[in-house]
C-alpha cells in the first residue's frame, strides 16, 4: 500500500510538473527568443543526462544511438511548435490543447482495429472544446499560439506512436535515449538560436531559474520519474494520473499567472478534460477486449492442435 501511494505520488507530481512548464515557458519567452529559451531547455537537459549516463557508466547499443537520432528529430519539431505556441497563447489553453495527444494517438496508432463510434464522439467533443477554449467574446478562428499547439499536439501524437513502435522488441535504456534525444535536439536547435546567445547569456537570475526548471525537471526529472513509476503500478492507472497535466494547467496558469479563463473557455475546459477522460476510456477499454480476444483466440486454437495431435498419437498406437 506504502508503495502504491509513493508511486501515485511521483506519478501526479509529474503531471504537476508538467502542467506546470507551460507557465515557466511562457514567462521564459516574454524575456527572451523562442529559440534562446528553446536552446537552453536542451543543453542543460543534455549536459544533465550527460553527466548522469557517465556517472552510471552503462553501456550504449547501437540502437540507442540511432533510434535517439530519429525521435530527438522528431521531438524538437515538438518543442519548437509548443514553445511557439505558449509564447503566443495563456498556458492554460496551451496545457489543455495539448492534452488532445490523448485522443490523437489511438488515431494514428490503430494498427488496423476499428475504434469504437463513442470514441470518435469523444473526440468530437475536444474538437468543440477546442473552438471554445479560443473564444473570448465569441466564437473565432484559433490565434497563432492556439494553432501552434494544435500542431504541437498532432506532431506529440505522432511522436508517441513512433517510440512505441521503434522500441517495440528492442531492449533500449529509457536514459540513454533520452540523453541522444537532447544532444540532438540541442545540436539542431543550436545553429537557429547562435545569434541569440549573447542576449541568453545575459539573462538576469528569475529567467534562469525558469531555463533551469524548464530543462532539470519538466523534461530530465519527469521523464525518468514517469519511466520508474509506471513500472510499479498499472497502466490504466498511471493515464489516469498523468492525464490530470492539463488540470495542474489551468490551475497553475490562473493562480500564479494571473490568467483568466472567460465563460466560453470554461465551458471548453471542461469539455476538453472530459472528452480526454472519456476518450482514454473508450480506447483502453477497446484495447483491453481486443487483447483479450486475441488471447482466447490462441488458446483455443493451440486447444484444437493438442487435441488433433492427440487424436493423431492414439491413431499412431491403434495402426501399431
Amino acid at each position: 500500500m506504502l508503495t502504491t501511494r509513493r508511486t501515485d505520488v511521483v506519478l501526479l507530481l509529474v503531471a504537476l510538473v508538467w502542467g506546470s512548464s507551460y507557465l515557466s515557458a511562457k514567462t521564459a519567452t516574454t524575456a527572451l527568443p523562442v529559440l534562446a529559451v528553446l536552446f537552453a531547455r536542451y543543453a542543460i537537459s543534455a549536459l544533465a543526462c550527460g553527466a548522469l549516463t557517465g556517472f552510471l557508466r552503462r553501456r550504449w547499443t547501437r540502437d540507442e544511438v540511432r533510434l535517439g537520432a530519429v525521435l530527438g528529430v522528431t521531438q524538437a519539431v515538438v518543442l519548437l511548435l509548443e514553445t511557439y505556441g505558449v509564447a503566443h497563447t495563456s498556458a492554460a489553453n496551451a496545457g489543455l490543447i495539448i492534452s488532445l495527444t490523448i485522443v490523437l494517438t489511438p488515431l494514428l496508432d490503430r494498427g488496423g482495429r476499428r475504434l469504437p463510434p463513442a470514441f470518435f464522439f469523444a473526440a468530437g467533443l475536444c474538437v468543440l472544446a477546442v473552438g471554445l477554449l479560443t473564444s473570448t467574446t465569441g466564437l473565432h478562428a484559433p490565434r497563432l499560439g492556439d494553432a501552434l499547439m494544435l500542431a504541437a499536439a498532432v506532431v506529440r501524437a505522432g511522436h508517441v506512436v513512433l517510440v512505441g513502435r521503434l522500441t517495440a522488441g528492442r531492449a533500449v535504456n529509457p536514459l540513454h535515449l533520452t540523453t541522444a534525444q537532447t544532444v540532438v535536439g540541442t545540436a539542431l536547435v543550436l545553429p537557429l538560436a547562435i545569434t541569440h546567445l549573447p542576449v541568453l547569456a545575459a539573462a538576469g537570475t528569475t529567467t534562469w531559474t525558469q531555463l533551469v526548471y524548464l530543462a532539470l525537471f519538466c523534461s530530465v526529472f519527469a521523464f525518468l520519474a514517469q519511466t520508474w513509476a509506471i513500472q510499479g503500478t498499472s497502466a490504466s492507472r498511471a493515464s489516469l494520473l498523468l492525464g490530470t497535466e492539463p488540470i495542474w494547467a489551468v490551475a497553475v496558469g490562473i493562480s500564479l499567472g494571473g490568467e483568466h479563463l472567460t465563460v466560453w473557455a470554461s465551458l471548453g475546459a471542461v469539455l476538453m478534460v472530459a472528452g480526454t477522460y472519456w476518450g482514454q476510456a473508450v480506447e483502453r477499454a477497446h484495447r483491453t477486449t481486443g487483447d483479450q480476444e486475441r488471447t482466447t483466440s490462441r488458446s483455443s486454437q493451440s486447444s484444437r492442435e493438442r487435441s488433433a495431435d492427440s487424436s493423431k498419437d492414439r491413431e499412431s498406437t491403434l495402426s501399431a
